[in-house]
């Protein structure tokens, strides 16, 4: 097999897994904005995850959130999923919205508050053994915004009793993905505020215990590719929510801040061994102000780009001019691949496939956005409070 061959062979390989909350309505903490067409029920949240996954043919995995995605029947929710060509993925669970975790859920000082959230975790298993999901992700808005609020340590030992029970949950064939937020809405102290923090638990858990990166929950600065590449190191990355900020957690578009770290961190995934399927490649975005199926296609086709330029990577270059110490030209070698475009390249990938070369064009002239914006009238469109 020519190089060439082999590129577009993986890229064949990749799938990325959309976020039912993405399908939507969100916003910020002022507003939440509507838009005509929006689901109003797991359901047609699958409806228009099987569109993106029509349009991209990498996108054949949706996420769900409860409890926002709740149903009576998940196993006819997976059955409804499968009929439309995709299936259900990673089951997130929800411990901040609920007033009784004004001061955290597995971390509060409160027992009674501590098994109503383990509880809801546990629940999410039950979930995943009816949908047939592999992943759980555990995020935690716990925290302080006070010196001296509550025991920083004790916290640490409620968080660890809390994942060592889901951990004796799971099944042999699932696992936790345990996700880090530096703040927010904690501003003192975040409970699992960094990936060492994450990899200490993970560690003593045991090997279905997994780090999540979420390329938004990072000081400015962060050299987040590092961060992958020492996780991938210690087996210990188990996948990615992949979004774009410019400030803090502002859950832009993947690549639209910095298309060039969204590469470099797909170089080290690949260098490490990570594009297989035992590293998820998860979207977690609010679309506030743009079209949402649309934003959803046009952040897979940036993570498809994005990889594509680290399989153009030349290693063997790279590796000499690394090992010479010449640093211009081990430079120069990432930066020819980076710089290259693979759009024509994605395109053929495509039409191999039997796709439309352009996604976003194929989606917009498929007429689904005029159909949902006229079925979908009455009821109430999914997404948090405006």
């Amino acid at each position: 097999m020519t190089e060439l061959a082999a590129v577009k062979a993986a890229l064949k390989t990749q799938a990325v897994e959309t976020p039912s909350w993405a399908y939507g309505n969100s916003g910020t903490r002022f507003k939440v904005f509507a838009q005509a067409g929006v689901p109003r029920n797991p359901f047609e949240k699958l409806d228009d995850a099987a569109k993106v996954h029509e349009f991209t043919g990498a996108a054949p995995s949706v996420a769900l959130h409860i409890p926002w995605d709740k149903v009576d029947d998940y196993a006819a929710l997976a059955k409804y999923a499968q009929d439309r060509g995709v299936k259900l993925g990673t089951i997130n669970s929800n411990t901040f919205q609920d007033d009784d975790y004004k001061l955290g859920s597995v971390c509060h000082a409160d027992a009674v508050v501590r098994r109503k959230a383990l509880d809801h975790l546990l629940e999410c298993v039950d979930i995943m053994d009816a949908t047939g999901s592999k992943d759980l992700k555990l995020w935690f808005a716990d925290g302080t915004n006070y010196p001296g609020q509550d025991d920083i340590r004790e916290r640490q030992d409620r968080l660890a009793e809390a994942l060592a029970a889901v951990y004796e949950r799971l099944g042999d064939d699932q696992r936790m993905l345990l996700e880090y937020k530096f703040f927010e809405p904690a501003f003192y102290t975040t409970d699992v505020p960094d990936w060492g923090t994450a990899y200490a638990h993970c560690l003593k858990l045991g090997p279905k215990a997994q780090v999540v990166v979420d390329t938004g929950h990072h000081a400015p600065g962060t050299n987040i590719e590092f961060i992958v590449a020492t996780l991938l190191r210690e087996g210990k990355l188990g996948g990615f929510d992949f979004n774009s900020r410019f400030y803090a957690d502002d859950d832009l578009m993947v690549g639209a801040a910095d298309p060039f770290q969204l590469f470099r961190i797909m170089y080290e995934v690949i260098r490490g061994g990570g594009f297989s399927p035992d590293v998820a490649f998860m979207l977690d975005q609010c679309h506030n102000i743009e079209a949402k199926i649309p934003a959803i296609i046009r952040s897979v086709m940036n993570v498809q780009e994005a990889t594509a330029k680290a399989l153009l990577v030349d290693r063997d270059a790279l590796g000499v001019a690394q090992r010479g110490g010449d640093v211009l030209e081990a430079n120069a070698v990432l930066m020819d691949a980076y710089n290259t475009d693979v759009r024509p390249l994605l395109r053929e990938v495509r039409e191999e496939m039997g796709l439309a070369p352009d996604p976003v064009a194929a989606y917009r002239a498929s007429g689904w956005a005029a159909k949902i914006a006229e079925e979908r009238v009455g009821g109430e469109q999914a997404g948090w409070g405006a």
